[in-house]
C-alpha cells in the first residue's frame, strides 16, 4: 500500500478487511510502498515521510497481526531494486508502454509530470516486488489483473532465458530418483499424464507432490517443477492473481471514496468530525422539504445504508424516504452509529501504538529482516542464473 495520506473508511473495506481475512489463510507479506509513492509523488516527498509510520499503525490498529504476517518497509529491503534492475535488463520496452493504467494515469493526473523512467517502471517494481517472494497468489481487484499477468511474462521469460542449463535432462532425471521409488514413480506418472494428456489436475498434483518433498535440493526442486512442463528450471515460478471482492465505499457524495474527491472518513478522524460530516452529506435533490417523498437510488446516505446497516434498518429507511415518513437527519442517525461504532476500537488500539511509537518500529525491524531473509535466497539465485554470483 501506498504512504499518500490517512488511510480512510474506503481503505478499511476495499482492502484492510480483505487482509485481515487472508492473513489466516496464506503466508502474508504486507508492505509500505513508498518507491511506489514516490513515481507520483516524487516533487512532495513530506507527505510520504509523515505516512509510512501513520499507516502502519492503523495497520496494526484495524487487526494486521504482527505475528501473523510479515510488515515491513519497501525502501529497507535493497533487494527489491536490485531484483528490479536485473529484469528491466530483459523486460521489452513495449510491455511496460501497453500496461493499461500507465496511460490512464497520465491522463488523470495531469497537473503532474509523469514522463519519468521511475513511473513507466513502475509495474515491473512490482514484478519485482512479487517475485522477489515468489509469491503464488496476489490479492488484487480486477483492475489490477494487467500487473499480474504483466508478472507472469516477466517470469517466464527470464525461465526461458536463463532455466536452460546444459544438461538439464540428466540433472532432473537423477532428481527424481531422490525422490525415492514410490514417490518417483508417481512423479513420472503423473508428469506423463499431463504432457500426453493435458490433465491439469496431474500437474496440480505433481507439483503439491514436490512442495512435500525433503530429499531434494532447492535447485533440483526448481528442475523438477521445469521438467514437468517440459521446459527447463523453474527459477522465478509464475504468480496467479487471487481475485478479491473488495466493495468500493461510497464517499460522502456518493462518488467512490478517494482523497482525490475530498468525500472520506479517515479511520483516525474525531467523532464529532464524523458525526459533522455525516450529518451534512447531501441526499435526494427532490426532498426539499421534510414532507417532500424521496427515492433512496439517488441518495448518496442510501448507498453508505448498504454497506453499514442491518436489512431491517434497511427496510425502515426505504419506506420512511419514499412515504416522506421520516426526515433526512432521522434517517442518517442510526448510520452515524454504525461508523463510530466501527472505528471506536480501531481508535482505541490506535492511541496506543500512537503513545508507544517504539514497538511499531520493532515491528517493522524484524519484518523487514525477515523479508530480506527470503530476498537474498531469491536474489542468490537469479545472480546464479544470470552468471553474476563471482
Amino acid at each position: 500500500m501506498r504512504p499518500t495520506g490517512a488511510l480512510h473508511l474506503g481503505h478499511y473495506h476495499g482492502v484492510l478487511k480483505n487482509w485481515l481475512k487472508l492473513q489466516h489463510e496464506y503466508e502474508c507479506y504486507f508492505f509500505v510502498a513508498d518507491w511506489h509513492a514516490l513515481t507520483t509523488h516524487y516533487d512532495d516527498v513530506t507527505i510520504i515521510d509523515k505516512s509510512v509510520w501513520e499507516m502502519v499503525i492503523d495497520w496494526l490498529a484495524v487487526g494486521i497481526n504482527p505475528g501473523a504476517a510479515c510488515l515491513f518497509i519497501q525502501s529497507q529491503v535493497p533487494e527489491h531494486a536490485e531484483l528490479h534492475l536485473l529484469l528491466s535488463m530483459i523486460t521489452p520496452l513495449g510491455w511496460l508502454e501497453r500496461v493499461p493504467s500507465y496511460k490512464d494515469q497520465q491522463e488523470k493526473l495531469k497537473e503532474k509530470d509523469l514522463a519519468t523512467y521511475g513511473f513507466l517502471g513502475y509495474p515491473l517494481l512490482q514484478s519485482a516486488d512479487i517475485l522477489a517472494y515468489k509469491s503464488a497468489v496476489i490479492p488484487v481487484g480486477e483492475d489490477q489483473v494487467a500487473h499480474i499477468e504483466l508478472t507472469r511474462e516477466i517470469a517466464r521469460r527470464f525461465n526461458h532465458l536463463f532455466g536452460r542449463e546444459p544438461g538439464f535432462e540428466e540433472k532432473a532425471l537423477e532428481a527424481v530418483k531422490k525422490m525415492g521409488k514410490k514417490n518417483a514413480k508417481l512423479y513420472q506418472d503423473l508428469r506423463k499424464r499431463y504432457q500426453e494428456q493435458g490433465d491439469d489436475e496431474a500437474l496440480a498434483t505433481a507439483q503439491a507432490l514436490l512442495e512435500t518433498q525433503q530429499n531434494i535440493t532447492l535447485g533440483d526442486k526448481e528442475r523438477l517443477f521445469g521438467y514437468l512442463e517440459g521446459g527447463g528450471r523453474i527459477i522465478l515460478p509464475e504468480p496467479q492473481a487471487l481475485l478479491t471482492q473488495a466493495p468500493k465505499l461510497p464517499g460522502l457524495d456518493g462518488q467512490k471514496m478517494s482523497k482525490s474527491y475530498n468525500n472520506t472518513i479517515s479511520l483516525r478522524e474525531s467523532p464529532a468530525e464524523v458525526e459533522k460530516k455525516l450529518r451534512t452529506m447531501p441526499t435526494d435533490p427532490a426532498r426539499i422539504r421534510r414532507s417532500d417523498k424521496g427515492d433512496p437510488s439517488r441518495c448518496p446516505v442510501w448507498q453508505l445504508h448498504l454497506v453499514y446497516s442491518s436489512d431491517e434498518t434497511r427496510a425502515w429507511v426505504q419506506h420512511g424516504c419514499t412515504t416522506a415518513g421520516i426526515g433526512c437527519l432521522e434517517c442518517k442517525q442510526p448510520l452515524i452509529e454504525a461508523v463510530l461504532s466501527e472505528l471506536a476500537p480501531i481508535q482505541e488500539r490506535a492511541a496506543q501504538y500512537v503513545d508507544d511509537r517504539d514497538v511499531v518500529r520493532n515491528i517493522i525491524h524484524e519484518g523487514g529482516e525477515k523479508a530480506r531473509q527470503i530476498a537474498r535466497q531469491t536474489l542468490t539465485e537469479v545472480r546464479n542464473a544470470m552468471g553474476l554470483e563471482y
